[in-house]
């Protein structure tokens, strides 16, 4: 196997100007690094990364440490979207991406800290934690970079790639106030998420500024549960038969939806208008195709892992990356009849 001292017998040079040649240090010049790199990659030389990163105080690996993931977390494609855009960015800077595994057993066992240190990350991203988790008190305290993904949190080395949530949330209204829909309800996730509070705050500013009177009987808690959606969906709309619309905060509970009014011999969208929010790939598959608040997860994901790299080399301008959204309009809502 090919080692540094061959390198630096091929190339006339000390070992140290090899080995600061191949990480990148200023004192060697253009064309001895050029030399350096060019005959390591004619001896086939591949470096030990984990002495490399014991020297430079870096792996060049961050940690994606993602909270309920199992395999109904498939269906929403969420989770794969935001992992493809970490990737793409990673990729692009040399980095490379590993998956920390935790539950609620495994957090008992082992802190934040503990796990990020044994698999020496440079920093993490964090999708999908509750605002229970006993590992979101440990993330701010801890001086290991970090981003979260939609949980508004910041500390000198924490900041969160967000979507605009209260704002998507008065679009998808709105969008039903425009077509002629007085009374709407409202699916929303559970209390352990920010963009469950943001998307009721959305709603409810909504239906105040057209002057529509807010009933929270209307509004049902569907945990972003397809299941569980659509039981709450069948006590709502067989107690409150007046409902002519009502708006999900995600697509899989609007999905439960659908299939509680189907149940119910509701016609979609004739009888009731339904909107989603997240646009995943399953809206414009499902009968009828889902109205939608689209969000770029992709994106939250390149944007998040731009932005734990600024963090860690401290040149972070803003902690906060918030991106918008985009109303997509399929055959779920229809005028009020």
């Amino acid at each position: 196997m090919t080692t540094i001292k061959d390198i630096a017998r091929a190339a006339g040079v000390s070992i140290t100007t090899v080995s600061r040649g191949l990480n990148g240090y200023s004192d060697v010049s253009e064309k001895t690094r050029e030399k350096i790199v060019r005959i390591a990659k004619e001896l086939n030389y591949s470096p030990n990364t984990l002495a490399r990163s014991l020297v430079m105080n870096k792996s060049k690996t961050f940690g994606l440490l993602v909270s309920g993931l199992n395999q109904s977390s498939a269906k929403d494609n969420i989770t794969f979207d935001m992992l493809a855009g970490i990737n793409k960015f990673v990729g692009e800077c040399g980095y490379d991406i590993i998956l920390l595994s935790t539950d609620s057993t495994k957090q008992r066992e082992k802190t934040y800290t503990q796990l990020c240190r044994e698999r020496r990350v440079d920093g993490v991203i964090i999708q999908g934690i509750r605002t229970d988790d006993p590992y979101l008190r440990e993330v701010v305290e801890s001086d290991i970079p970090c981003v979260l993904i939609d949980i508004p949190l910041t500390s000198p080395t924490v900041g969160y790639v967000t979507t605009d949530n209260i704002f998507g949330a008065k679009k998808a209204v709105k969008h039903l106030i425009q077509m002629g829909h007085k009374k709407i309800g409202f699916i929303n996730g559970h209390d352990f998420a920010f963009v469950s509070q943001q998307r009721l705050t959305g709603y409810e500013e909504a239906l105040k500024e057209a002057n529509i009177a807010i009933k929270t009987e209307w509004i049902g808690n569907g945990e972003f549960s397809e299941e569980v959606a659509e039981k709450v969906a069948l006590k709502l709309l067989e107690a409150h038969q007046e409902i002519t619309a009502i708006f999900c905060a995600s697509d899989l509970m609007a999905l439960g939806v659908i299939q509680a009014a189907r149940k119910l011999g509701i016609d979609v969208p004739n009888e009731l208008s339904i909107i989603g929010f997240d646009d995943i790939m399953l809206a414009s598959y499902v009968t009828p195709s889902l109205s939608s608040i689209a969000q770029n997860t992709f994106q939250m994901g390149y944007e998040a892992g731009r932005l734990l790299l600024s963090i860690f080399e401290n040149e972070a301008e803003s902690h906060v990356v918030s991106l918008g959204t985009e109303l997509m309009i399929r055959e779920s809502t229809s005028k009020s009849r």
